[in-house]
């Protein structure tokens, strides 16, 4: 969205008053790289100093949270790196009868027939030491076992969403007022009872005192509920002289590192499961003068919901005097098929 002024000299009507000052600037302090709160996948993320946490020391948080791939990493690597342990004790003691002398290639191989339970019968311990270390290793293996299963099963069964939110957000008139809209899709197409949605704007301020904070400000939706949400949401805040974002522009929220940050909770009928979804716009993730294309269609005689165009913008220019004209009284619930 182009400044006030800006705009009026670019219009041709006559001139506008003046439209009330942008969200005020941080002085002039040390600026500080953007980090958003809401990481897009795989994305960079703030780093923490003197953080007393260790992921060994919450072993099972940081298993459950990793990605698929890292999970199977990590227990393929603890499976053979305690098996290669036992093999070199198992090399160095000996005492396994049909195992070459000071093999560690048979070592080994033993060392995984005894965790896994398999006794093939072609090695054995025959010595009062190794028939103690195959006690000590078949112990370690059920323990191993029932807790890669607990947290493969945790993994697997956690509830998900399969939600979808635009890549942008746009600003533009609905009924006549400045609007941030954005969408979210239920790719599922499935029923999310209760669901909810909030929707804050977090920025960079200055105190009184000359403090930096990231400060949190709600932004209102005209309709944050849905009893049933099944297809598409079209979220809506009314930029009002009340709103915090009033009269900004997308430099304006640049120069304060800010961040419109949502969430939506909702309880999944097929799951039986609370389930959410996050998601962010940064300043140069909101489309200023454009609105979201139509995904409402007619396909084979029936209406449908075209999500091919569901991150399509199409042009919609603020008029000049879109800040000074009061927001008239307009409905108050967001055009959503779902």
């Amino acid at each position: 969205m182009k400044p006030p002024e800006a705009a009026a000299q670019e219009g041709s009507g006559s001139p506008v008053d003046p439209a009330p000052p942008a969200p005020p600037s941080l002085p002039s302090l040390p600026s500080l790289p953007s980090v958003r709160l809401v990481r897009p996948e795989r994305g960079p993320r703030m780093r923490v100093i003197g953080n007393r946490r260790r992921p060994l020391q919450d072993i099972y948080y940081s298993l459950l949270s990793s990605r698929w791939s890292t999970l199977f990493a990590a227990l393929a690597g603890g499976y053979l790196g305690v098996n290669f342990v036992f093999a070199v004790v198992y090399a160095v003691t000996g005492g396994v009868e049909g195992a070459r002398s000071g093999s560690l290639a048979d070592a080994f191989f033993f060392s995984v027939q005894t965790m896994a339970t398999i006794g093939y019968g072609v090695m054995h311990p025959v010595t009062p030491l190794a028939n103690a270390l195959v006690t000590v290793e078949a112990l370690l293996g059920l323990l191993g076992v029932a807790m890669a299963t607990g947290v493969l099963f945790a993994k697997f069964a956690r509830p998900s969403s399969q939600l979808q939110f635009s890549d942008v957000a746009v600003v533009s008139l609905r009924e006549g007022v400045p609007s941030l809209m954005f969408r979210v899709a239920n790719e599922r197409v499935n029923h999310v009872a209760e669901a909810t949605m909030r929707v804050a704007l977090v920025r960079d301020e200055v105190t009184s005192e000359g403090e930096r904070v990231r400060r949190w400000h709600d932004l209102e939706l005209d309709r944050s509920y849905s009893p049933i949400f099944a297809l598409t949401w079209t979220a809506i805040h009314r930029i009002t002289p009340a709103s915090k974002l009033w009269g900004a522009s997308a430099e304006s929220l640049a120069a304060v590192s800010a961040e419109i940050v949502v969430t939506l909770v909702g309880l999944d009928s097929d799951l039986s499961a609370t389930i959410h979804a996050r998601q962010s716009f940064v300043a140069d993730e909101i489309r200023w003068g454009a609105r979201l294309a139509d995904i409402l269609v007619v396909h084979e005689g029936r209406r449908a919901v075209d999500l091919r165009r569901f991150n399509d913008v199409v042009p919609a220019p603020l008029p000049a005097d879109c800040w000074s004209a009061p927001p008239p009284a307009g409905p108050q619930g967001p055009a959503s098929p779902g």
